[in-house]
């Protein structure tokens, strides 16, 4: 997969397929389109192009919002890669390139520099600046710079309509399950291991404390849930309590992960979590007891949500 970060970088020795999103998350919806992008870029010999935009437009627009978003860069591209994508052009999003009106995208950037054939859209497609461009524009100066295009249908998942939005939901509410059956994967966390209170490890569970690797990353509701941890290439079972500790009346949000099985120094080590399902909510304990007994039944129920992985 070739990487461009610039349309003045992009060569191509044929009028390729294009799909045009900010794509955050990758979900079953994207993957639809770009399965279709694939496939058209196949029949007609050429290669499929995706162009996304970094900073995703939320944080260059609503600067004010806190903005939270399912995936980095990397991870998206990662996820392209996987699909089979042959190039991704990267737009850098600004104030200014906001400012481009759905024409001047429309004739400049996909028809003038990209020389496209065929463009795909998801059903709910708006670009350029105020979000004015849409299919029927597509469609339209199409047919003046000799390009044509496919709009998919909607993609649901248990009579949920798949978006990035939908997926941010579930993942807020806890409900992990949804929001992975949504992506077509369990939803990941990428981080530092930093340094924690330890009063997991006197109390027979220790926890490795995750620092998410980005500032911007959605972080799932609190509670307790079933995990997977990949370190330094191996995959490890685990359970993760996100939340601000009250039995410990502890002061900010932390996320801790009880590795099965596991007894290496990983400080400073980067490692990633992956969330299969919730198991309860998280509460507070009369003692410390308590909590140890919660946290072997904890163990028990996410070593059987697991034993299918």
């Amino acid at each position: 997969m070739r990487v461009y970060r610039q349309i003045s970088e992009f060569t191509s020795h044929c009028r390729p397929v294009a799909t045009v999103g900010v794509f955050d998350g990758v979900h079953l919806g994207h993957l639809e389109i770009i399965s279709r992008l694939i496939a058209t870029a196949k029949e007609k010999h050429c290669e499929s192009v995706v162009i996304t935009f970094d900073p995703h437009p939320r944080l260059v627009l609503a600067h004010h919002a806190e903005i939270k978003l399912l995936q980095t860069l990397d991870e998206k591209l990662q996820r392209f890669e996987i699909a089979g994508v042959d190039v991704v052009l990267i737009i850098p999003f600004d104030r200014e390139f906001s400012k481009i009106t759905p024409s001047d995208f429309i004739k400049n950037v996909l028809a003038g520099s990209l020389h496209v054939s065929h463009v795909i859209t998801g059903y709910d497609h708006f670009f350029g600046q105020n979000r004015q461009g849409d299919f029927d524009m597509l469609s339209k100066m199409g047919s003046e710079f000799g390009f044509t295009v496919d709009e998919l249908p909607m993609v649901s998942v248990s009579s949920s309509t798949v978006s990035s939005s939908s997926v941010r939901r579930a993942l807020l509410d806890g409900d992990v399950a949804l929001a992975a059956a949504m992506l077509g994967y369990p939803y990941p966390i990428t981080g530092e291991v930093v340094t924690g209170n330890k009063i997991g490890r006197n109390i027979g569970y220790p926890t490795a404390n995750l620092k998410p690797g980005n500032i911007h990353k959605l972080i799932p509701g609190q509670g307790v849930y079933a995990t997977m941890v990949k370190i330094d290439g191996e995959t490890f079972k685990a359970m993760t309590n996100i939340g601000y500790r009250p039995t410990i009346d502890a002061d900010h949000l932390t996320i801790e992960v009880n590795i099965f099985d596991f007894d290496r120094d990983i400080y400073s080590c980067e490692i990633t979590l992956s969330f299969i399902e919730r198991i309860r909510n998280e509460k507070r304990f009369a003692s410390l007891g308590d909590l140890q007994l919660q946290l072997a039944n904890d163990k028990i129920t996410a070593a059987k949500l697991l034993e299918r992985l």
